[in-house]
């Protein structure tokens, strides 16, 4: 039995709207795929440490299991870690608006007080959890067919040019206009499941 697991982004959790929009495509059309998508805190230690016990445990539940089908989907900060798991379980990873320069952006959150977006829940990073993000980047992408990244140009967040060069030479969907939350995601998740499974999925390399 294949498993999807959703990663959320920074300050964000399971009730965002893609990781609903992903959790109530499965129970519809995929119900032989288990879904995961636990609430992550921003401390990277921590959620390195759920996220890679998650894999772990995945494949300890069922030895049956092959890693190619274990699917991972990552938004904003999520296609960071995504990408952190892809590398070292070789796994499959379709990234929606990734976050990629992780030195300009995160010491704007360091020592400051930080709420979740969906809970009452507040956290206060400090420059030993920025040192500890940077030190599960991965640099270099061993095996590139197995991202695919969505992109819009409208993402006011993070620049949308720095992961089409991080990610050079993966399958790339590059859309104009659209903002960091990608505007009609929805539509890509059956095209994300022909990714993981090995099925023609009819996205060019990149589109405008």
């Amino acid at each position: 039995m294949a498993s999807l697991l959703y990663i959320h982004g920074f300050l964000s959790s399971p009730l965002s709207a893609k990781a609903q929009q992903v959790q109530q495509w499965l129970t519809l059309n995929r119900p032989d795929i288990i879904y995961y998508c636990p609430q992550l805190p921003p401390y990277p230690s921590q959620c390195a440490s759920i996220l890679d016990n998650l894999i772990k445990d995945i494949i300890d539940k069922d030895r049956s299991v092959s890693k190619n089908k274990i699917y991972l989907m990552g938004s904003s900060l999520g296609g960071f870690w995504a990408t952190w798991l892809a590398e070292r379980y070789q796994l499959k990873a379709v990234l929606i608006n990734p976050a990629v320069d992780i030195e300009t952006l995160m010491p704007n959150y360091i020592d400051i007080e930080l709420k979740n977006y969906h809970h009452s829940d507040s956290y206060r990073l400090t420059e030993q959890d920025f040192s500890d993000l940077l030190s599960h980047r991965a640099s270099r992408l061993k095996d590139l067919k197995n991202y695919w990244l969505l992109a819009q140009t409208g993402d006011e967040t993070l620049d949308y040019r720095l992961a089409i060069q991080h990610y050079y030479g993966c399958h790339q969907t590059v859309e104009k206009g659209g903002d960091h939350s990608f505007q009609g995601f929805e539509s890509f998740i059956p095209r994300a499941l022909n990714f993981f499974e090995g099925k023609p999925f009819k996205e060019p390399l990149s589109k405008s």
